[in-house]
């Protein structure tokens, strides 16, 4: 019976996590989602994070957060990521208005190679403060 239990959790282990495995050669990619709390931290402690807004330019004219760049999650690829993400290694913290176009962004940067992908949900929800074009 514990040889079943161990085989068990080693089977979830493998399966398990919130990322997909990718064309990377079936190495996994992954990001992590967390709560606007912790986004917040390590907006307010790490410069040099860069908070990623995927909605679409109106949505993101309407109100974003502070400091938040525009990269709309149907425009990712590569070259895009790339020209605002300075490396694979930077904090990445994904967002949109409610939380599902963020997770198919953070899927696919993680896909690109970027390590340091924080998926924090919709701005809908966000209880801090926002600002305006």
């Amino acid at each position: 019976m514990k040889k079943y239990l161990i085989g068990l959790m080693a089977l979830l282990l493998l399966l398990g996590g919130c990322g997909a495995d990718g064309d990377s050669g079936g190495e996994p990619t992954a990001f992590a989602q967390i709560s606007q709390e912790e986004a917040k931290t390590i907006m307010s402690t790490n410069r040099e994070a860069v908070i990623l807004d995927v909605r679409t330019q109106e949505e993101y004219d309407g109100g974003h957060i502070k400091g938040a760049v525009l990269l709309p999650v149907d425009e990712i690829t590569a070259e895009t990521a790339q020209a605002v993400i300075p490396t694979k290694d930077t904090q990445v913290l994904v967002y949109c208005r409610s939380g599902n176009r963020s997770v198919t962004a953070s899927e696919t940067l993680a896909e690109l190679g970027y390590t340091e992908v924080y998926e924090f949900g919709g701005i809908i929800t966000w209880p801090y403060e926002t600002e305006t074009r």
